[in-house]
């Protein structure tokens, strides 16, 4: 990421910090009229500190530090309201069931989430304000124009947070995007590289369109780029990776037990067929594996027997083959709770690429280039793709995802597994888009 946008992150997550505190502060002096190394305030301090690190994580679940949620629209108040809501409920849940701090504060929470929203929400409207139309902008030209660069320059456009402004005078820009290719032709080289001898930055295309989307533009990609920037297999730590996930699985499957106990014998008694369903998937390599999901649809869904279907079809966000059931599982993912065992069978990771079924691989593969590549790696039961864009229904959807899934195949890490983990982690309390 761009060090002056990583920048902005980390001042929002200080900011938030402080005005948490602040909160905590105004409300002891509402309360108690006393000062800040009293013994009421000190024995608030260490409780409500690691409850603020609850919320920070939650606004960070909630997708409250990311670059293209700084600005001030609805949906960053509902998402603001939201993360509030969710860490006062778990406020209230931590004073209940931990009681070692010897405090019960009811009227004190009261008051400080009450003044912590307000603050909080006077606090990110300033900020989002001051980034997205204040500060400094660096001015961004496009050595040529292509379909992708005026992507690029929409999007700068609709998010002045990101620091960008397209200019078509490049002798003021002080970035400079190029297409990929640019090195074959000697010409534009040489007056490239006086522009960088003059102190002006410049990047290719698909590096200024991975920082500004999280994705990869399939459209500008050439098979040496991919062996150039696919070639680490991340082999140490694919090597703690597979024994962490069978530990991991096996200690879930274990806590949700009764859960998943009860969800088969649901789906047994209120619709005709078995409790799992069974599907062939495309896996790592392109081998093929076997899947298991709780059956959310009626059974034989695509022999022809429900309406309209006959064989593989997408499914739709109203598809009528749901059962009553069925439709609720799916919408809070629980139907995806026996790919635990896929895991266990080392078929799937936590984190991956979304397996397809061979049929939509087969006809994707002669659609889109480089979809292939997505096999690389193993599926996931959670992935980018699924975090940044929704779920996918025709052949325009997975061109799109697939520029999701060839970001994560190329910046994959610990941290990113970890941040698309927590994130999904939203998906269960909230309706898929």
């Amino acid at each position: 990421m761009n060090p002056a946008l990583r920048l902005k992150q980390i001042l929002l997550v200080i900011g938030d910090i402080t005005i948490l505190y602040v909160a905590l502060f105004l409300t002891l002096l509402i309360r108690y009229g006393i000062s800040w190394d009293s013994p009421e305030t000190q024995s608030h301090f260490q409780p409500f500190s690691l409850l603020f690190a609850v919320w920070i994580l939650v606004f960070y679940i909630n997708g409250l530090y990311e670059i293209s949620r700084m600005k001030n629209t609805s949906s960053f108040i509902y998402d603001l309201a939201a993360a509030t809501f969710a860490s006062a409920f778990l406020s209230v849940a931590f004073f209940y069931f931990i009681t070692v701090y010897g405090i019960t504060p009811k009227t004190n929470l009261f008051i400080f989430l009450g003044l912590a929203f307000a603050l909080m929400y006077g606090w990110r409207a300033g900020y989002n304000n001051i980034v997205g139309r204040r500060l400094p902008v660096t001015p961004v030209a496009f050595f040529k124009e292509s379909i992708v660069t005026k992507e690029i320059a929409q999007a700068i456009a609709e998010n002045p947070q990101l620091g960008y402004r397209v200019t078509h005078d490049i002798e003021n820009a002080e970035l400079i995007v190029v297409p990929p290719h640019t090195g074959n032709d000697a010409r534009a080289t040489s007056a490239l590289y006086r522009y960088a001898v003059a102190g002006v930055e410049v990047t290719d295309t698909t590096a200024f369109y991975e920082l500004v989307f999280g994705k990869l533009p399939v459209a500008e990609l050439e098979e040496a780029w991919f062996l150039k920037s696919l070639a680490n297999r991340h082999g140490v730590y694919d090597f703690f990776r597979l024994p962490a996930e069978m530990f991991l699985a096996v200690v879930i499957l274990i806590i949700t037990l009764p859960l998943t106990i009860l969800i088969a014998l649901l789906v047994k008694i209120t619709s005709h067929g078995p409790a799992i369903f069974k599907q062939t998937r495309v896996g790592e390599f392109g081998k093929e594996f076997t899947l298991y999901k709780f059956r959310s649809m009626i059974a034989n869904a695509e022999d022809g027997s429900a309406e309209g279907t006959s064989g593989a079809v997408w499914k739709t966000k109203n598809d009528p083959r749901f059962t009553g059931i069925g439709r609720i599982i799916e919408r809070t993912h629980l139907d995806e709770l026996p790919q635990l065992i896929n895991i266990l069978k080392s078929d799937v990771s936590f984190v991956g690429p979304r397996p397809e079924r061979p049929a939509f691989v087969r006809e994707l593969k002669e659609q889109i280039p480089y979809y292939e590549l997505r096999h690389l790696v193993k599926p996931g039961i959670a992935g980018w793709a699924q975090l940044q864009y929704k779920y996918g229904s025709s052949i325009k959807d997975a061109y799109h995802k697939l520029q999701y899934d060839l970001y994560y195949l190329k910046n994959r890490s610990f941290l990113l597994d970890l941040s698309i983990v927590v994130k999904t982690v939203k998906l269960f309390f909230t309706r898929p888009a």
